[in-house]
């Protein structure tokens, strides 16, 4: 279906980021959707000084600031490229014009936003769960790709433990 969606007429703009550049920034509005063609971002907030990442995006990933996307207001989050990255971006007004067009893409919109809610529930559990050994086994199950795409400093801070601690779970 991602396909399909690039094929559909909506405007689809292309662009590159240089390794760290920012896709957008905190106390920005950002409506964009973004389709990954390749490279990989991470999305995080600040808390306290200390990065949270909260999610990663990688080749033939959709991805969006999703709390501005739906509500248009400022957001806390950060996207950021963690290597060379290329993107097409589309505009809300764009996307929403294509999804109501009709029944079968209002059907593909409403997976996307349930495979979201239930992916963010995973996260939830993750995080709820105390030993580290057991948030990287789900994860390492979840997303195995994660561990060729993402370097280790940003998987052990996404799994809330330290790099050494990661490297040791890795090695075990």
């Amino acid at each position: 279906m991602v396909e399909k969606l690039l094929q559909s007429g909506i405007h689809w703009e292309k662009t590159a980021f240089r390794r760290n550049e920012f896709l957008k920034i905190s106390g920005t509005i950002d409506t964009n959707i973004y389709f990954i063609e390749s490279g990989s971002v991470r999305i995080f907030m600040m808390d306290e000084n200390e990065e949270r990442i909260i999610r990663f995006g990688y080749t033939g990933n959709i991805i969006v600031s999703l709390d501005s996307f739906l509500s248009g207001k400022p957001s806390d989050l950060y996207i950021q490229a963690i290597k060379k990255t290329t993107v097409k971006v589309a505009s809300k007004k764009d996307f929403y014009a294509f999804i109501q067009s009709n029944e079968e893409h209002m059907k593909f919109w409403m997976s996307v936003l349930e495979d979201l809610v239930l992916q963010q529930l995973e996260r939830e559990k993750d995080l709820l769960i105390n030993a580290p050994g057991e948030r990287f086994e789900r994860v390492l199950k979840r997303s195995p790709k994660l561990f060729q795409e993402v370097p280790n400093k940003y998987i052990a801070n996404y799994l809330r433990m330290s790099p050494e601690t990661l490297s040791r779970l890795k090695k075990s």
